[in-house]
């Protein structure tokens, strides 16, 4: 429950941040007055030293003349943003297409530089896979291109290992399982490339550890949709053809706590990986 502000009080803060708001935006006081339909007289007057307050159709159109939201104006909000601007910021809708390089989240990924990512990827993470499972994947949109676009993504992979930011990767059970033996969404795919892939995640795992943490946790006791926390900053949700990112901190935080828990209840911690990895090796050669 929000302490009981004096009228004095409160006035004093219309008036400061009032001010503000007009300085902010080169708004004198005859066209404030103008844009709110009162005479200078009455914005003079919120403007001087006292008690004055406007009344609450006074108050919403001076906000929304001014850009800025009326409860900032009477002291009810730290932020100045009207309450649509800041969900417009917090949450974003963005496309997601089927493609090696995506320019969104490479972004993303640069602009979290030096933080801690999180993620539960949709398949194998991309920056784990070798060519030739992500020319299997692939190849088959890029057509022609193949060759130069895989350069490109090996490329971009290069700068997110450079980019001193830990990666903690929780994968359900079932798809090194379903990878390893060729079923559900990797059926198709050679023995050879098979071995190749998880001998390269056993050497990740053990080279990387602990700037890189891989555990597996058993989707029928818990549940994940493919999301990525980058650092504090930024949790995204992964839904096929977009991307759903949020940017309060309240969801970031609550989508951290997520995923925090799928690292607890992992049935295969990160210490545990290399000897998994190494029998699904074993059982495939």
């Amino acid at each position: 429950m929000q302490d009981r502000i004096d009228k004095r009080d409160r006035s004093s803060i219309f008036r400061i941040r009032l001010a503000e708001a007009m300085a902010a935006r080169g708004v004198t006081q005859s066209a404030l007055a103008r844009m709110t339909g009162v005479d200078r007289s009455t914005i003079s007057a919120l403007l001087s030293y006292g008690t004055r307050l406007p009344n609450a159709q006074l108050a919403a159109d001076c906000a929304g003349s001014l850009g800025v939201s009326a409860d900032w104006l009477l002291g009810l909000s730290l932020r100045p943003e009207p309450i649509a601007d800041l969900l417009a910021t917090s949450l974003t809708i963005t496309e997601a297409p089927r493609a090696l390089i995506d320019e969104t989240i490479f972004g993303w990924h640069r602009e979290a530089a030096g933080y801690k990512i999180r993620h539960v990827p949709a398949t194998l993470p991309d920056m784990l896979k070798t060519r030739a499972v992500v020319e299997w994947e692939y190849s088959p949109q890029l057509g022609r291109s193949a060759e130069q676009a895989i350069g490109a993504f090996e490329d971009r992979l290069a700068w997110m290992r450079g980019a001193r930011s830990d990666y903690e990767i929780a994968l359900p059970v079932h798809e090194l399982d379903a990878f390893a033996t060729a079923t559900g969404y990797y059926e198709g795919l050679s023995k050879d490339v098979r071995i190749e892939q998880l001998t390269r995640l056993i050497a990740l795992c053990d080279q990387l550890y602990p700037s890189l943490r891989i555990c597996l946790f058993d989707a029928k006791r818990v549940f994940s949709a493919p999301v990525t926390l980058f650092g504090p900053l930024l949790a995204v949700i992964y839904l096929g053809r977009h991307y759903l990112a949020f940017r309060d901190s309240a969801r970031v935080e609550t989508i951290t706590q997520h995923f925090d828990g799928l690292v607890r209840e992992a049935e295969v911690g990160a210490r545990e990986m290399v000897p998994h990895l190494t029998r699904l090796l074993d059982r495939i050669r």
